[in-house]
């Protein structure tokens, strides 16, 4: 039975039709490998399929109209929105109908919509998102949290080191990954409370290769692989290296590492901790992020992320 991967083709700032192109595309790459699941309006879906060209019965079509909006409060409206195209993403991936979900839209509620139909993997004490920072040598590295723990205890962080180390492994192919905590300098006894805290914690860990503190100027050259932070200071990171690209754009650079910066390339991130393969991407996602996207939820659900994380912390 052929893999089957779920879209919300509501979500995003250019939804429907950058989702549907994008998964055109995505099919086109796939071939028999998976088949995806369109969730959204099928009055909408249809006629840009036609426009494309592209036959419908590549696709199964889940039909609703009822959408979450970016601006909506994510907890308030999942639960008043239970035909939302999140919500039905959400029960077919719990009911197995799915292998894997994404969507651009409302990361918030699709965080909540995780935590309220898969929920966390029993042991992980908070689900994290990560980004894909490209490294010198054409790599790339895991830094995670990227927004949504703000706040953090050195317990978390040494989880992050677990989740981070898998995620290098099973989706970026990097053996043994070198795990680096950031702070503002090498030495252990540099940095805040929670940066000594959890030091102490992770520089005897038996669960990931521990390489020490890491400074910001490290973030880009490969020396660590896993880059472990608080969603407070890794969103910083995440929004200042969009910045830097955007600027090398309007000036006009050609540079074949920078253009690796472009968000489009990574497509999403999956949510780590939780029960099932749920991929979140970028609000302004265009069509090629969103094919993007897709593959990477394939990829996720192939490399059966989910479970192995499960697997660690039984």
């Amino acid at each position: 039975m052929a893999m089957k991967v779920g879209l919300d083709v509501l979500g995003g700032d250019f939804a429907p039709k950058a989702n549907v192109l994008g998964a055109i595309l995505a099919q086109k790459e796939l071939g028999d490998r998976a088949k995806i699941c369109l969730i959204g309006n099928k009055a909408d879906i249809i006629p840009i399929l036609q426009s494309e060209g592209f036959d419908e019965d590549y696709f199964e079509i889940v039909h609703t109209d009822e959408s979450i909006d970016m601006g909506e409060h994510p907890t308030k409206a999942f639960l008043k929105k239970p035909n939302s195209s999140i919500a039905l993403g959400f029960r077919m991936l719990a009911s197995g109908e799915l292998d894997a979900f994404s969507s651009t839209g409302n990361s918030g509620a699709m965080l909540v919509g995780a935590m309220y139909t898969i929920r966390t993997i029993p042991g992980v004490i908070r689900p994290s998102i990560t980004t894909a920072l490209p490294v010198l040598n054409g790599g790339v590295s895991v830094l995670l949290d990227v927004g949504i723990n703000a706040d953090c205890k050195p317990d978390v962080l040494y989880q992050f080191g677990i989740l981070g180390s898998i995620m290098a492994e099973q989706i970026y192919n990097i053996e043994n990954p070198k795990v680096g905590l950031l702070n503002i300098g090498e030495e252990e006894e540099k940095g805040n409370m929670l940066s000594q805290a959890a030091h102490e914690m992770m520089k005897d860990s038996k669960d990931f290769n521990f390489i020490g503190n890491i400074e910001g100027r490290d973030l880009f050259n490969g020396k660590a692989d896993v880059i472990v932070c608080d969603g407070f200071t890794g969103n910083i990171v995440l929004k200042q290296a969009e910045a830097l690209y955007t600027l090398i754009r309007k000036r006009s650079v050609e540079d074949e590492y920078f253009e690796r910066f472009n968000y489009e390339i990574y497509g999403g991130t999956p949510v780590l901790g939780v029960n099932g393969n749920v991929i979140i991407g970028h609000g302004i996602s265009n069509e090629n992020a969103v094919k993007n996207m897709i593959l990477l939820s394939v990829d996720t659900a192939e490399a059966k992320l989910a479970d192995r994380i499960r697997k660690v912390f039984k």
